[in-house]
This record gives structure tokens, sequence and C-alpha cells, in this order.
């Protein structure tokens, strides 16, 4: 298909309404273009994006280093299965590690990398340790294992019945986290700072109190950093602000 110009706000609304399912609410503006801050709608209107772009945009849009980055790999290659050996893959994987720890694995979304992340966690215990902790008003995604993590009543209405072995604690109260661990629980699972679930930020010793009931119990502190990771907290990691390790970090987006 080809686009030589662009559809009005209107017009692209009623393609939306005939054609995509209404999964989302909109903001009734059609966006064709971005820069920096700034984002055009198809009237020519000027938006200033506080988001920005959900996340994904920290630089904001269109900057030219990303610009150019992105013309010379597509004119290269741009894609290739899991199967073989890329550079530019082993080079972010470096870029990423040396600045945190472990190793990387590589996938489509937040949602996914949480996916992994319960995924790894489980299979670290064998399967025999099913019990994950995760925060009310947490956010961790919508596919069904991360909608089950995701303890927010509105997002699980009508999609039972949901993953097993999920229990919620309030966040910030290490003592309802404690009374949850046991000797089934593979992992603790929170954002270090509650993005979606309204910008909770947590209370001093918290992370550090969660750290000393993972270890304790033996089982692995998740941290979900979609949110926080890649410099939006003045550190590479959010978790770097605490000085307080997981075993396992998620990130996506920006």
């Amino acid at each position: 298909m080809q686009v030589t110009g662009h559809a009005s706000s209107q017009e692209t609304i009623a393609l939306f309404d005939k054609y995509v399912i209404p999964n989302y609410g909109r903001y009734p503006i059609s966006l064709v273009r971005g820069e920096g801050s700034y984002v055009w709608d198809a009237e020519g209107k000027r938006y200033l994006d506080l988001f920005p772009g959900w996340g994904c945009n920290i630089l904001g849009y269109c900057p030219e280093p990303v610009v150019a980055a992105i013309q010379d790999q597509v004119s290269r290659l741009i894609h290739v299965p899991n199967t073989w050996y890329t550079e530019a893959q082993g080079r972010f994987a470096e870029f990423l590690c040396t600045r945190s720890f472990g190793k990387a694995f590589f996938c489509n979304s937040g949602a996914e990398a949480v996916e992994g992340a319960i995924k790894l966690a489980r299979l670290h215990f064998d399967g025999k340790r099913p019990k994950i902790i995760t925060c009310e008003n947490g956010f961790h995604g919508r596919t069904y294992a991360a909608v089950t993590a995701t303890a927010q009543p509105k997002y699980h209405a009508g999609l039972g019945p949901l993953v097993a072995g999920f229990r919620y604690a309030p966040f910030n109260d290490l003592d309802a986290i404690a009374s949850l661990v046991d000797d089934e629980t593979c992992a603790i699972l929170v954002e270090p700072v509650q993005g979606e679930g309204g910008v909770n930020i947590p209370e001093d010793g918290y992370l550090a109190g969660l750290r000393k009931i993972a270890d304790e119990a033996n089982c692995l502190l998740i941290f979900d950093e979609v949110q926080t990771s890649m410099g939006r907290t003045g550190t590479w990691f959010g978790y770097q602000q605490w000085g307080v390790q997981p075993d396992i970090m998620t990130m996506a987006k920006g």
C-alpha cells in the first residue's frame, strides 16, 4: 500500500471505526509527524507530547542520530531470525549488560519481557515453586501472565480463569509481602516506581527490604523497569538510584 498524502483526522478516525477493534481509548486526533517534543495532526495543529510517545520516544520524535542509525541499518539488513548471529544485537547486549548485570534476553515488548521473567523464575526452581508476589496498582502488561501479575481488577474483568500462582500485596508494605512469601514462592515482581498506577514512589528502605525478604526466602527479586530504565530516573536503570540490584530486570520502550 502506497500513501502519497495524508487523510484528514476525521477520515482516519472513520477508518479505525470501520476496521480496528476499539481496545484503546483514543484522542480524536490523527498524527502525521513529530519533531522533538511536539507532534502535528493532519490539520497542521501542533501538540506538546508529555508522554513521550507513551514512554517510547525518550529522546523525542525523530532525533537525527536515531533516524540516521535506523536508515543505515535498514539499508543493509532489516531482519533475521534468532537462528543467526548479528553484530548489532551482540553490541546492544554488551551495551546493556556492561551498564547493569547478567545476560540479555531480547523480545518484542514490555509484556513479553515480563512473560520471559516469569518463565525464567519458575524454570529456575524447576517448576516446583510457582508462586509469584506482585503489588496492587502495578502494571506489567496485557498478555495473560503479565495481566495476571497486574493487580488491578479492571484489567482482569472478563478474562478468567487467569494464570494460577499469583498473590498480591499493597505497594510499600513490606509486612504484607513477607506474609505472602513461603516455600512455594519463586519470585517477588515489582516496579521500582509504579508508573501506570500513579507514579508511586518507594518509601525509604522498601526496595532494600524486598531484597532482604527475597534473600531470606531464597527466591528471586524481579524489577519491572519498563518505566524507569534507560536514564528516566537519572541513572541508566532505576535500581541504581536505590543501590538494590534485582536478580532479573525487564525493560522496553525507550
